[in-house]
């Protein structure tokens, strides 16, 4: 049985029971369509019919195999999207994880004065600085190039610094760091900020796995304005059904305590 995919619960709807177990019992249901997500959060009509062809990009995800049951991740559904996606299970990239990747490595190899086609999406550091994908692409006008390779890297913000650090040996014989804007000066947003983030994000211009190929191919492909669009038309539909289920927040009693000393005081009492 292939691990990746969901299979339905068996369905009691034959036997005697209350209507909420009804309801609920339908709720957990898997769709059997082409999301095969639980029915009560089905993407089917706003999935692609067909999935979405890139002229000049192919895209590789590393996902990380904590992610693969996370009921937030984007890449199962992205890959639905997609049609040249290609997504890998693990933790580093390395030789013999992927055909194409081992190719880029071994011609870089060999000739290492080639324009390199391959980009990974990661904001810079100090000792490995990111250059702006649409910065980067301006760079390879003098050369001849109409196939990109678009990697990245999916888990949690702690998990995809790993990840990309113990890929580097392999990954930085053919691929260049790219970045959307950033900065991690300022903190990133909640589901309650904007229609487009599912989880809480660590600083400003962080985004989920599905959004940040979304803004890549924009930049890549001919008609990425257009992809760009389809994808994050799924991904918004994805927010707002779990916005659906998120429970009113409730000012926290240690919180209030410290705010109504702190106007204490301020105010001299």
């Amino acid at each position: 049985m292939d691990p990746d995919k969901l299979t339905a619960l068996p369905d009691f709807s034959e036997l005697p029971t209350n209507s909420a177990a009804a309801g609920d019992n339908r709720r957990w249901r898997t769709c059997t369509g082409v999301c095969e997500r639980p029915i009560n959060v089905c993407l089917c009509d706003t999935i692609p019919t067909e999935p979405i062809a890139t002229i000049t990009t192919q895209v590789v995800i590393l996902h990380h195999p904590h992610e693969r049951r996370h009921k937030l991740a984007t890449v199962p559904v992205l890959a639905k999207c997609l049609k040249n996606c290609q997504t890998l299970i693990g933790r580093r990239l390395r030789l013999g994880n992927s055909p194409l990747l081992d190719s880029l490595y071994n011609s870089a190899v060999e000739n290492p004065s080639q324009p390199l086609r391959a980009i990974y999406l990661f904001p810079g550091t100090d000792s490995s600085p990111a250059i702006e994908i649409s910065r980067w692409q301006s760079s390879l006008d003098d050369y001849d190039i109409s196939n990109y390779v678009l990697i990245a890297f999916d888990g949690t913000w702690k998990h995809a610094k790993e990840m990309v650090h113990a890929s580097l040996p392999f990954l930085s014989k053919f691929a260049i760091r790219v970045c959307l804007d950033y900065d991690v000066g300022i903190d990133g947003g909640t589901i309650f900020d904007s229609d487009l983030i599912l989880r809480k994000e660590p600083f400003s211009g962080c985004m989920s796995t599905m959004e940040a190929i979304a803004r890549g191919l924009r930049v890549l492909e001919p008609n990425g304005l257009e992809i760009e669009d389809r994808l994050v038309e799924v991904l918004r539909a994805m927010v707002r059904f779990q916005a659906c289920y998120l429970k009113p927040m409730k000012p926290r009693t240690k919180l209030l305590k410290r705010v109504k000393d702190q106007r204490t005081v301020e105010c001299g009492l």
